[in-house]
C-alpha cells in the first residue's frame, strides 16, 4: 500500500485551484464529457467532440499526466477512459449546480 503523502491547506488548496484550471480548458471538458459514458478510441472522441485529431491526441496527452485519464490498448486499438469514476461525479454535480447558478456564471465578467 502507498502512503498518502501528507500535504498543507495551502498545497490542498494549490492542487485543487491547478485541478480546477485544467478543467476550465474547452477541448479537455469536451473530452472529459465524451468519456464520461463509455472508454473510447482517439478518432471515436474526435468523432464526438468535433475536435481535431492532434488537438485530442495533445489534450488527452494532459489528462494522462495529470491521473484524469487511463489508456489501454486492446489490440491495434488504444482506448481512453477516465480513471476514476468521481470524475463522471464531478461533472455530474457541475452539471446540477449550472441548473441552478447559470445565469449568473454567464452574466459574470470575472471570468472572462
Amino acid at each position: 500500500m502507498i502512503a498518502k503523502t501528507i500535504i498543507t491547506k495551502t498545497q490542498a488548496a494549490d492542487l485543487k485551484v491547478k485541478l480546477f484550471r485544467g478543467l476550465s480548458d474547452h477541448s479537455r471538458m469536451s473530452i472529459l464529457n465524451a468519456l464520461r459514458s463509455r472508454r473510447l478510441t482517439v478518432n471515436e472522441i474526435v468523432e464526438v467532440t468535433g475536435l481535431s485529431q492532434s488537438n485530442v491526441s495533445n489534450h488527452l496527452g494532459c489528462l494522462r499526466c495529470c491521473d484524469l485519464v487511463v489508456r489501454q490498448q486492446q489490440g491495434r486499438f488504444v482506448y481512453y477512459q477516465l480513471s476514476d469514476e468521481r470524475i463522471v461525479k464531478l461533472l455530474d454535480l457541475a452539471d446540477e449546480l449550472l441548473a441552478d447558478v447559470a445565469l449568473g456564471v454567464s452574466q459574470c465578467n470575472s471570468y472572462d
